[in-house]
């Protein structure tokens, strides 16, 4: 089965991973935030989107 071209956001969306460029561009536009905000977030509270929200609503 090819892959869907169209579905540009990460495979995997309940984890956030800050190694990969066009990543770090999809959830700091998801999140509205800049990359170092994103990267402080995910390194205070791990990878799961949803820690991830809390933390950046804080």
């Amino acid at each position: 089965m090819a892959d869907d071209l169209s579905n540009r956001g990460p495979q995997d969306r309940s984890r956030i991973s800050t190694s990969e460029d066009w990543e770090l561009k999809y959830w700091t536009k998801e999140f509205g935030v800049t990359e170092n905000e994103l990267k402080a977030a995910v390194k205070a509270v791990g990878p799961l989107a949803d820690d991830v929200r809390r933390q950046l609503k804080k």
